[in-house]
């Protein structure tokens, strides 16, 4: 696939003004969207982002279209599985609702940036090494038997790293409005929505680590890995207020998510072998008899993966709240007297965690 770099400077510049257009049509001004603007906007970017990869299906031939769409596939699951974490983060430190929009816009550039970083240093890696298939494929898997175990329970915000963080940067108790820092007493502070920016920075990081080498096991092509990664963050911001509600009933997204990057890491190490040159596997020639994954056949594998794992969550959350509907309701009141707390209410005052300031 030939890229010029004329075409690397358009696409990266409309890139970034997407993002510029996005901050001042609807970040700028601190409000919480409504479901009919997220609905039309999400329409919008997964509209654009299916027509980019016709266009590239139309120029460059249907193979490289292909590996497009099951990038871009495989990116927006991740992305997905990331608004889980950016929930906990925003929850953990109490970001009132009109303020979510600027803190996931920022989030989303950050992953862009780190995103980027990664595809280049990948591209280096396996235009110069080819060993480093094995090294992508063994880290998928290793990251597959952790997602099929995963645990979002657990909050970024309550970390070691944020913990860290809060030793070394004076924080304020409360929100400013959409203020990173204030002046207080003479003296500069930083305020939870600092914090919450720099968790979000930080998840991004990690998720980039298991991004970056899933999309190489579908394209060596730089440019497809980028544009495929940008359009998965495209409204990702929108689809955070759209899907908000469902995202709780994803309960086997993890799963299907753990078999899409273990199919990846095998199709990556089925490569390393049918392109081997280390010298202690097969005396440095390649295994020209392990099968190579077609494109077509991954790309239906995470599509079909991904409808499994949706419409299996949709199926558990409904039977469970119809067993739950259908529960004992004579319970026995309980006599809470002026001597005895009401532990329930103690309960509640903890579900929702509030940030945590020096």
């Amino acid at each position: 696939m030939q890229v010029t770099p004329l075409i690397w400077l358009v696409t990266i510049a409309v890139t970034i003004l997407f993002f510029v257009y996005e901050f001042f049509a609807h970040v700028r001004k601190p409000h919480e969207p409504s479901i009919a603007e997220s609905a039309r906007w999400s329409a919008f970017y997964i509209g654009l982002a299916l027509l980019f990869g016709v266009g590239i299906g139309m120029v460059a031939g249907w193979t490289f279209g292909g590996e497009y769409f099951a990038g871009y596939l495989t990116e927006k699951a991740l992305s997905i599985d990331n608004l889980f974490v950016f929930l906990i983060v925003m929850a953990g430190f109490a970001v009132p609702k009109k303020y979510q929009q600027k803190v996931l816009m920022i989030g989303i550039v950050i992953a862009l940036i780190l995103r980027g970083g990664f595809i280049a240093i990948g591209a280096a890696l396996i235009e110069n090494f080819s060993w480093v298939f094995y090294i992508f494929g063994v880290l998928l898997l290793v990251l597959a038997y952790r997602q099929a175990f995963s645990n979002h329970d657990s909050n970024p915000a309550d970390g070691k790293f944020m913990s860290l963080v809060r030793r070394v940067l004076p924080v304020t108790n409360e929100y400013h409005q959409d203020k990173v820092t204030v002046m207080q007493g003479g003296k500069r502070f930083a305020t939870p929505m600092l914090l919450t920016i720099i968790a979000i920075g930080f998840v991004d990081l990690i998720f980039a680590v298991d991004s970056i080498p899933a999309i190489y096991g579908l394209t060596n092509e730089a440019y497809i890995v980028f544009t495929a990664n940008a359009f998965a963050l495209m409204g990702l911001r929108q689809l955070f207020f759209l899907i908000g509600g469902l995202l709780e009933r994803l309960v086997y997204l993890a799963q299907g998510l753990a078999v899409i990057l273990a199919f990846i890491g095998v199709k990556l190490v089925f490569h390393a072998l049918h392109v081997n040159e280390l010298p202690f596997i097969n005396g440095g020639k390649p295994l020209l008899w392990v099968p190579e994954i077609p494109i077509w056949l991954s790309l239906l594998f995470i599509a079909a993966t991904i409808v499994v794992a949706t419409v299996a969550s949709l199926l558990k959350t409904r039977g469970d709240e119809h067993k739950d509907d259908r529960g004992p309701i004579h319970n026995e009141p309980r006599v809470i007297t002026a001597d005895q707390p009401n532990e329930e209410s103690e309960v509640d005052k903890k579900a929702v965690p509030t940030a945590k300031s020096e």
